[in-house]
């Protein structure tokens, strides 16, 4: 990933900005919903996930980076109600500092942090363009197999055009929301079955109105 691939700070389209109350309202007005709590909170480690590896893909072409650093392409996440995985080759002090700096940008209005190129989101969004791009294709177009086997090559060509896109908002309006509710506890290191590191980020629930000053006193600053 080059540095032009970094997303830029901007508000989200029509004008469907995050506010920082909005977790916090939708739960309390819906509080009878099961799950409700655990879907909102998925939604915004997802976010965080996401930019901590942007955060660290930036470190990582930093001129003063080592050798070692990871790229973008050597990490990957999984998101819970309880906070996210990391995996990728990166020391715990690095990724705890990683994952405040994400925060703060988050908070601070660096909504595009929260969508990743890489997500998993973006492959289910192919797949589900594919199979309705194809069902069409296979209403419209003659019965033959001549033409239908020209009208799936059609469906997934679109289909490769359009998931980014599509993909991309996908994660901004459905799978992700930015992190104002959440505080991080802590990050924990450790080894998979094959010996691959695996960070664990704990985060917490809080009330929106505590988010801003704690995460402007509680992140290290070894790489500010």
């Amino acid at each position: 990933m080059t540095a032009s691939a970094i997303p830029s700070s901007h508000s989200f389209p029509f004008d469907f900005s995050p506010r920082t109350v909005q977790d916090t309202e939708l739960l309390q007005q819906l509080q009878f919903v099961p799950g409700l709590k655990e879907l909102l909170t998925v939604r915004q480690v997802h976010a965080l996930e996401h930019a901590t590896v942007w955060v660290l893909s930036e470190l990582g072409r930093s001129p003063l980076a080592s050798s070692s650093a990871p790229s973008t392409e050597q990490l990957g996440g999984m998101s819970t109600e309880r906070g996210f995985y990391l995996y990728g080759a990166v020391d715990p002090v690095t990724v705890e500092w990683a994952v405040h700096r994400a925060l703060q940008r988050l908070v601070a209005g660096e909504w595009d942090l929260a969508v990743h190129p890489r997500c998993g989101t973006n492959v289910s969004v192919g797949i589900l363009l594919t199979a309705g791009l194809a069902i069409g294709a296979n209403l419209l177009l003659p019965k033959d197999p001549l033409g239908q086997l020209l009208g799936l090559g059609l469906a997934a060509t679109a289909a490769a055009g359009l998931a980014p896109d599509f993909g991309s908002l996908a994660q901004r309006y459905l799978t992700t929301a930015i992190p104002f509710n959440l505080t991080v506890q802590g990050v924990t290191a450790s080894r998979d079955r094959l010996g691959h590191s695996v960070h664990f980020v704990q985060v917490q629930w809080v009330e929106s109105a505590a988010v801003k000053s704690v995460v402007t006193t509680a992140a290290p600053h070894a790489y500010a």
